[in-house]
């Protein structure tokens, strides 16, 4: 009996996404608008992941003795601390810094346009959650342990917009899993002289995303090893860093010189590297530090040897007073 062999494409063709033998992509960045207001996926899968973030950390949270009002408020100040580190560190790595974004400051507020780099955003979250922590009176190592599983949960449904919106590209690939931009709104699509609409290339977004779900994965299992506070952020920040290292051999990312070193290396990557030789002393010195050291059984992580408040100093002295008086009686 003679086998029919039947293209793929004619089995996933479903408009907005075809299968064969690449992976078509034909979404346009923008979900819909009404007049000026657009509603681009990016920014919606930003707020996803936000979402998905908090739902997925939930039940450790909790553990940990964190309040959801405390959680809330932390929260906003990462959010604009995100925004603002990430877009920054994004725009001051651009070719075109002074033309497009210097001259042009309004184009370094469309974050709905895409471009975040997310090693800016750590670098500004992770003081300003310390910060905030403080205030709270809370462990801020155990608070930064719970940032770090929050960012590794929300990652992926990020980069889901990243995948839409076609801004991170990977190079020009003949695997068939490669991806082909074909909607002339993607950002692939833009730029014609870069070569990189209806052109299959590495599905480099796809990549960080399988990234981030390993690194979950590794994130709960190996912390479960470390009990002390703090752990869990060195991991995280340890594990991202050789991820994107290893993710950007696969983009179309511009190669870049680190003062006379030149090893074929982009921004990210040299940034990666010097994130993991600062994590060395860093893991050394934060194991020695008093918010570091292990929680006793029975004790709430997040508030377990911070001092109390004055209100709250002042209602235990009188109590205590008050139990020695009720003894010399």
């Amino acid at each position: 009996m003679e086998r029919i062999s039947i293209p793929l494409a004619f089995l996933i063709n479903w408009g907005w996404i075809q299968i064969g033998p690449y992976i078509h992509l034909n979404i346009n960045p923008v979900l819909f608008s009404m007049g000026p207001l657009a509603l681009h996926w990016y920014g919606l899968m930003y707020v996803v992941a936000i979402v998905m973030g908090l739902w997925l950390i939930r039940k450790y949270t909790a553990r940990q003795g964190l309040k959801e009002e405390q959680i809330y408020r932390m929260l906003w100040w990462c959010v604009v601390a995100g925004l603002v580190g990430g877009r920054l560190y994004f725009v001051i790595q651009q070719p075109d810094l002074v033309p497009d974004y210097l001259l042009k400051p309004q184009h370094i507020l469309a974050t709905w346009e895409g471009g975040m780099a997310f090693y800016g955003a750590v670098f500004l979250i992770v003081p300003v959650l310390f910060w905030r922590a403080m205030k709270e009176r809370l462990n801020p190592l155990v608070v930064l342990d719970a940032g770090a599983l929050f960012a590794a949960c929300a990652q992926p449904f990020a980069r889901i917009g990243n995948l839409i919106n076609g801004d991170i590209i990977g190079y020009s690939s003949m695997l068939p899993w490669s991806t082909v931009y074909d909607n002339p709104a993607s950002w692939a699509c833009q730029n014609p002289e870069a070569g990189t609409c209806h052109v299959p290339v590495q599905p480099a977004a796809a990549y960080e995303i399988l990234f981030n779900l390993l690194l979950i994965g590794i994130l709960l299992l190996l912390a479960r090893w470390y009990r002390r506070p703090g752990m869990r952020l060195l991991i995280y920040l340890g594990g991202y860093a050789l991820t994107q290292f290893l993710a950007f051999f696969t983009r179309a990312n511009t190669v870049v010189p680190l003062f006379t070193l030149d090893w074929g290396l982009k921004q990210a990557q040299w940034t990666s590297l010097i994130v993991l030789l600062l994590l060395i002393p860093l893991t050394l010195w934060v194991r020695h530090w008093r918010f570091a050291q292990p929680i006793p059984e029975g004790e709430i992580p997040a508030t377990y040897g911070m001092p109390l408040s004055k209100h709250k100093a002042v209602r235990a002295n009188i109590e205590e007073e008050t139990v020695h008086v009720s003894h010399l009686e």
